[in-house]
């Protein structure tokens, strides 16, 4: 596993995002584990999240795109600071695009729109927190579709949770991937989360003991992807 994905993992346990316990998901799902990006609050922290989301497209989908898509609310920042990190790290300038949830009828930016305009030929990259039913991909990709004629280079999130999506076989990256047609990706897996966590110690502590590692299992046993 690569340096930065270990580092990733350490980073959202540290930042109290990746969370292990007892959770009900949106689905009703009972997880033994929750990943909440909205608990990076501080500059240091979502200055090294771009640069994870940075380090993880450049690996993935190389530096042949124009526009990071954030969709509203939680992807708006994770755009901005990925944007800026591109910069930094690899001193290439890309756009940031969001949705608005609701049309601003007023002003020189009124639209749908935050950010830069979509313009035709534009190479786009979306970009999440973390896909467990596409919802947010069913409630964006059309509206970027719509703005322009813009070819999507494919989507990145934090974490896959390798569970089934909506159709109960695949996952819901896979989902996102078959019915739009573009390459899905995660900056690391729950596999990766659980390789790099089980019996190490993470700020002094095991994160994963064998009581939770075998919960996780149960875990996927009922909602993981065959």
């Amino acid at each position: 596993m690569e340096q930065y994905k270990q580092e990733f993992i350490d980073f959202m346990v540290e930042s109290k995002v990746l969370k292990f316990g007892d959770f009900t998901l949106k689905s009703g799902r009972k997880s033994p584990f929750f990943m909440n990006a909205g608990g990076y609050v501080t500059g240091s922290q979502l200055m090294k999240l771009g640069e994870y989301y940075a380090k993880a497209i450049h690996n993935t989908y190389g530096d042949e795109f124009d526009v990071l898509f954030g969709p509203a609310y939680k992807g708006i920042p994770i755009a901005v600071v990925t944007a800026i990190a591109y910069s930094n790290l690899f001193g290439k300038e890309v756009r940031y695009c969001s949705d608005r949830k609701e049309e601003k009828d007023h002003g020189a930016d009124k639209g749908s729109f935050l950010g830069s305009k979509l313009q035709d030929g534009d190479r786009v990259i979306m970009i999440e927190d973390v896909t467990t039913s596409g919802k947010s991909m069913e409630e964006t990709v059309p509206k970027v579709k719509g703005a322009a004629d813009v070819e999507i280079v494919g989507l990145m999130v934090s974490l896959n949770r390798m569970e089934v999506g909506k159709g109960g076989e695949k996952s819901a990256l896979d989902e996102v991937k078959d019915l739009y047609g573009f390459p899905t990706a995660a900056i690391v897996s729950m596999a990766e989360v659980v390789e790099h966590l089980y019996n190490k110690e993470c700020n002094g502590e095991i994160i994963i003991d064998n009581t939770l590692k075998a919960a996780i299992d149960a875990y996927y046993e009922q909602y993981g992807v065959k």
